[in-house]
């Protein structure tokens, strides 16, 4: 496992640390994180199993919140099997190609779901500023059209990462001290000039997901200005309302990530086995928690969820 720094070697192998310094509590680490997975994987399940068996939730709220379920448990699956293998057998190599793959859909689904979240803005607009017309423009054709939209801006968004990527050699090291394959973690280890890299990076980000968050926060200034217009309390209420649950989604996706990047570009001082926690919080997160986010605050979802889970109670 040890690391080389030969000029000739091209390393085709990797080795994940998991959480650097802190092998000895690997396997306590393992249970909220196979918990916490586990929950995701049955949470976004159920979920997409009520909207699609329940035709009076074919509604375009709930077909994009379909979306963000399956969307959920890919990008939980991209990482967590492979940091339990991690904890649990000290499986750590990775190869070259299968490190490229996991960041591919890592990333990928990561801005997928970050489209996801804008389309969910836009159909929040629609719904308060034209509720009128509100399923006359949002059809199913134009929500199956917008789905195919976002997944294919991703992959054409990460696929030239791809490249990049190849197109380097690795010499410096083999051992990266995470729990999966990123970027410009896997990249800094090449001997060769990544400025290529860090700027289409950085390019990716800014035309993605810091595009999305501005696109997001529009669309609520919009919606707060239509809010405060209507003349009815309770009109008022019940709109701001059904944004609540788009608005937690929202800052559990972002927030976590956000705060992740701040500590790294700022926490120096904080030990690198933090910085990786952080980071797989920022993963499990919001897969895990946005099924219990809709299931407490939409109502019609709550009541599927108590009738799939306890029919018995729906025929007393």
């Amino acid at each position: 496992m040890a690391g080389f720094n030969h000029t000739g070697v091209n390393h085709a192998v990797f080795y994940l640390l998991g959480i650097p310094g802190r092998e000895d509590l690997h396997m306590w680490f393992s249970i909220p994180l196979c918990i916490s997975y586990v929950f995701a994987l049955l949470g976004n399940g159920l979920l997409i199993f009520i909207i699609l068996t329940k035709s009076n939730l074919h509604e375009p709220m709930y077909l994009f919140l379909c979306m963000l379920a399956g969307i959920d448990i890919a990008f939980a699956t991209t990482t967590e099997p492979k940091a339990l293998a991690i904890f649990w057998y000290n499986n750590r190599e990775i190869s070259l190609n299968g490190c490229i793959v996991q960041l591919y859909f890592r990333h990928t689904f990561f801005i997928s779901e970050s489209g996801i979240l804008l389309m969910m803005a836009f159909d929040r607009y629609i719904a308060i500023c034209y509720p009128l017309r509100y399923t006359m423009i949002l059809t199913h054709s134009l929500i199956g059209k917008i789905g195919v939209a976002v997944f294919l801006r991703a992959h054409c968004a990460i696929f030239p990462i791809v490249f990049l990527l190849k197109r380097l050699t690795f010499c410096r090291n083999n051992i990266l001290p995470h729990t999966f394959c990123e970027h410009i973690g896997l990249a800094k280890y090449a001997c060769n000039d990544i400025r290529v890299n860090i700027w289409y990076g950085f390019f990716v980000l800014m035309s993605t997901v810091i595009l999305d968050m501005i696109l997001i926060l529009v669309s609520y200034v919009l919606i707060l200005c239509a809010v405060f217009h209507i003349p009815s309390q309770d009109a008022c209420h019940k709109a701001l309302n059904t944004c609540g649950s788009h608005v937690c989604v929202i800052v559990l996706f972002y927030g976590p990530g956000i705060f992740s990047v701040l500590t790294q570009r700022f926490g120096h001082h904080i030990p690198l086995h933090i910085h990786i926690l952080l980071a797989s919080v920022s993963m499990l997160a919001p897969p895990m928690l946005n099924p219990i986010i809709y299931g407490v605050k939409t109502k019609q979802i709550r009541d599927q969820v108590v009738y799939v889970l306890f029919p018995n109670q729906n025929c007393l």
